[in-house]
């Protein structure tokens, strides 16, 4: 029987894919492109409201491999119950790195270096000088050491901060150095200029950052937030921006999208971005490229990259 495949970009315009499967384009639209049931190789829609990447999961009896676009799979996990045992779910690892470690530099650089305060002098016509911290010689800690957090100690390396601590749920060894245990983080915050998070979006991580994690990090210190919104107490976060004891930017937020009038959007201290560390111009062509290497391995029954779990198991 021909495995049919469900593609949210259309498939006549990623070159490369095997032939043999029948290719559907499914974008998150109200209509299927065809019955679920018969979807073998399912690539969720990229960067959809909550829920319509999971809608025809429920259908998809005979579907072997749920393909994400997006690092994290907490969107997926929800839909996960629908399906048969066996069914592999496999994320997007080396498509967001560039991306995602680019924009947090970018933040890095903006909250410290005050542009968003440069910006609106601009708009006032006002010449806003003063003394800036720089990132040069900060320490930072950057806690989930995965491919992301790889990538951005690649990016914080020119720019002259002191040696970078790495943090993940165990402790490894990488050619850049330690990675030291989610259990030593709470002895590592205090000396920390800056705490980067890029960790996956779990129940260990849940409101990671609480007000005691907060409480620890010292006067002044910067939390950069480029994982999941709920990986920090939104409310513990307010309370430390509104005394100004410490700033943040976030790139993810608890609520998100961010309503209108809520109080992070006018929080001292606080640079907003919209959830915008993935989509840019280098996702689509990785994305495609993994497609292209994912759909020949399952065409030719060969392992398949970036497995995160496989359902029943």
């Amino acid at each position: 029987m021909t495995a049919e495949v469900w593609l949210p970009i259309p498939p006549d315009e990623i070159e490369g894919l095997p032939e043999g499967p029948v290719y559907r384009h499914w974008n998150g639209e109200e209509t299927f492109p065809a019955d679920p049931g018969d979807c073998a190789y399912y690539v969720v829609p990229y960067m959809k409201p909550s829920g319509i990447g999971t809608r025809p999961l429920p259908g998809m009896r005979s579907v072997q491999v749920v393909q994400t676009l997006s690092a994290g799979i907490d969107h997926v996990e929800p839909g996960l119950r629908y399906l048969p045992p066996g069914v592999r779910l496999c994320n997007a690892r080396g498509v967001h790195e560039a991306s995602t470690a680019e924009l947090t530099l970018a933040l890095i650089l903006a909250s410290l270096r005050g542009i968003p305060d440069f910006v609106r002098a601009q708009d006032r016509g006002e010449w806003l000088g003063g003394f800036r911290p720089a990132l040069a010689d900060r320490k930072v800690i950057v806690v989930g050491y995965g491919s992301i957090g790889a990538a951005i100690e690649d990016r914080l390396v020119p720019f002259e901060v002191a040696p970078v601590v790495r943090v993940a749920r165990s402790a490894r060894t990488t050619a850049r150095g330690p990675v030291h245990p989610l259990t030593e983080l709470p002895a590592l915050l205090p000396e920390a200029d800056v705490v980067i998070l890029s960790t996956p979006l779990t129940e260990a991580t849940r409101h990671l950052v609480d007000a005691e994690f907060l409480a620890r990090m010292k006067n002044g210190a910067l939390l950069v937030n480029v994982a999941r919104g709920p990986v920090v107490d939104t409310k513990a976060l307010l309370a430390e921006l509104e005394s100004g004891r410490l700033t943040a930017a976030l790139d993810v937020t608890d609520p998100e999208p961010l309503p209108p009038g809520h109080p992070l959007w006018h929080a001292p201290g606080i640079v907003v971005s919209p959830h915008a560390g993935g989509p840019t111009s280098a996702f689509l062509p990785r994305a495609k490229r993994l497609l292209v290497d994912q759909l020949n391995r399952f065409v030719n029954q060969e392992p398949l990259r970036n497995v995160i779990l496989t359902t029943g198991a």
